[in-house]
């Protein structure tokens, strides 16, 4: 509630008129039973306070709403070890050469990964730079399972090893539905 005050500002008026019930203040008793006061003050007893509070069953958890998760980028990230800054900027802007797109649009996340891995280590091996890895949007309530999933795969072991970047692409290249992947050289 609020009312004007006398400089016509808004003053807000608590409630005072409710009082805590013996489980409010049992579970107060108990959360503060080790507090000690500050120095110069006592503790005010708490007269209404007589047994411990009857276990209640815990509210029912809100409904929380689901929030489509952003693949992380490489923005975000310091420069990886093995590419140089302008390197990394060109990736992000997409001006690095593209030689080979997968697209994994339809795929179950198991296919999905063994396309993934399977396609970084076949095109490693033939010298490719570049890959572009379409995951697609996915659906607005999900933020795309593949979208989500396809940096962390990156991320693992056995790609690490492969990729030294990723970032997602620009527009013209399918925007936040696909990912440029930088390949590591081979020795």
């Amino acid at each position: 509630m609020s009312r004007a005050g006398p400089n016509g500002s808004q003053m807000i008026r608590r409630r005072r008129d409710r009082q805590p019930s013996p489980d409010e203040l049992a579970l107060w008793r108990r959360a503060m039973r080790d507090a000690e006061p500050l120095d110069g003050r006592t503790l005010e007893p708490v007269d209404r306070l007589s047994a411990e509070p009857t276990p209640a069953s815990p509210p029912p958890e809100p409904a929380r709403p689901v929030v489509p998760t952003r693949p992380p980028t490489v923005a975000s990230q310091p420069a990886p070890h093995g590419i140089d800054r302008r390197t990394l900027q060109r990736l992000k802007r997409g001006l690095v050469r593209i030689d080979a797109r997968l697209d994994l649009h339809g795929m179950t996340q198991e296919e999905a990964y063994r396309h993934l891995t399977l396609f970084l280590a076949h095109h490693q091996r033939q010298g490719a730079r570049c890959i572009l890895v379409i995951t697609g949007v996915g659906e607005r309530t999900t933020g795309g399972t593949l979208r989500r999933m396809t940096p962390r795969w990156l991320g693992e072991p056995v790609n690490a090893a492969r990729v030294i970047a990723h970032s997602p692409a620009q527009k013209r290249h399918g925007g936040e539905g696909a990912l440029y992947v930088l390949l590591r050289r081979l020795r």
